[in-house]
């Protein structure tokens, strides 16, 4: 049964044939408030747009992460959020173990892939990337491989860290040529093969300044934008360039630290002709912090130089 999501923090509520909505001048943000939500990575999908989030579980008494399974929301305006059946835990990987890191689905040609972040079984240990699949954005998706798509022995090269190889990000370009990005301390890229579920070629590095985590492409026009996770506290930085494949040229800071949570991690989309800026910080009150955050949305805008204005996180949200 889909619950319907209360979408504002402290206002009052109108209820409206079934659908709760958020009283006009209300504050919006954080758009889920009865969980704590995490790394929200946004899909959208006709006329929907679907945020997929880890469920941050850590007890009240205890700062760490834990995270046990990811969330899927969907909604027609972005203001008013649905949450939908459970779609998807770590333990749905048999290889797998761990916890619920940052995950992104992407649609190709009616099957939607989900390339996750988890750690690996002993096989092969340390920080993995799986792939699952579903026939529709909310489930039920299943291991499309049966094995990780990236383990940790495949970057160690790079650097001597286990937990490198997470928060992947994909990009399908208008030729149908999928681009996997991913990484901490690292950023890693490589192409994807046209199953979705394989890569070709060789993995490929990308130096930015002061890369943290979190990194996500979009495009608007001719241009390129790589957003990730900039020194700690994380900060979202950017860079632009006209391939995907890159050079990519730094442009700065995007969004500041989020309030009481040590990381940010974003997605960024346009929905019917507007752009919104998706991230998590800690504002829910009494307990909401870094190992307990929420989800927010504001609104993206760009300068006539193609450049992105900073985004500035608000309590009100989006309003309409």
């Amino acid at each position: 049964m889909i619950k319907i999501i209360k979408v504002v923090c402290f206002g009052a509520l109108l209820a409206i044939s079934g659908v709760i909505r958020a009283q006009e001048g209300r504050f919006n943000n954080p758009i889920i408030t009865d969980k704590y939500t995490a790394d929200p990575a946004a899909l959208v999908y006709q006329d929907s747009v679907y945020i997929y989030a880890g469920h941050d579980q850590a007890p009240n008494d205890r700062d760490q992460y834990e995270m046990h399974e990811w969330l899927v929301y969907s909604s027609a305006d972005m203001v008013n959020w649905k949450e939908h059946p459970v779609p998807l835990k770590p333990t749905d990987f048999e290889w797998a173990k761990g916890a619920a890191w940052a995950a992104q689905v992407i649609e190709k040609d009616g099957k939607f892939y989900w390339y996750v972040t988890v750690e690996h079984d002993d096989s092969h240990p340390g920080k993995a990337i799986g792939v699952a699949v579903s026939d529709s954005p909310t489930g039920p998706f299943k291991d499309a491989r049966g094995s990780a798509i990236i383990t940790n022995d495949m970057t160690t090269e790079y650097t001597d860290i286990w937990w490198d190889d997470i928060d992947p990000t994909v990009w399908i370009t208008k030729d149908g040529q999928a681009y996997l990005y991913w990484g901490n301390t690292q950023l890693y890229w490589v192409k994807l093969k046209d199953n979705m579920v394989e890569f070709e070629g060789e993995i490929q590095t990308i130096d930015l300044p002061h890369f943290t985590e979190a990194p996500w492409i979009h495009k608007k026009g001719d241009w390129y934008y790589l957003s990730f996770a900039y020194k700690f506290p994380e900060k979202i930085a950017y860079a632009m360039s006209k391939s995907i494949e890159g050079p990519w040229e730094y442009k700065g800071i995007l969004n500041e630290v989020a309030g009481n949570s040590n990381t940010n991690h974003q997605s960024i989309i346009e929905f019917k002709d507007k752009w919104y800026f998706i991230y998590h910080n800690g504002s829910i009150p009494t307990h909401g912090g870094s190992y307990r955050r929420s989800v927010c949305i504001d609104r993206l805008y760009y300068n006539d130089d193609h450049t992105l204005k900073r985004v500035i996180m608000t309590s009100e949200g989006i309003q309409e």
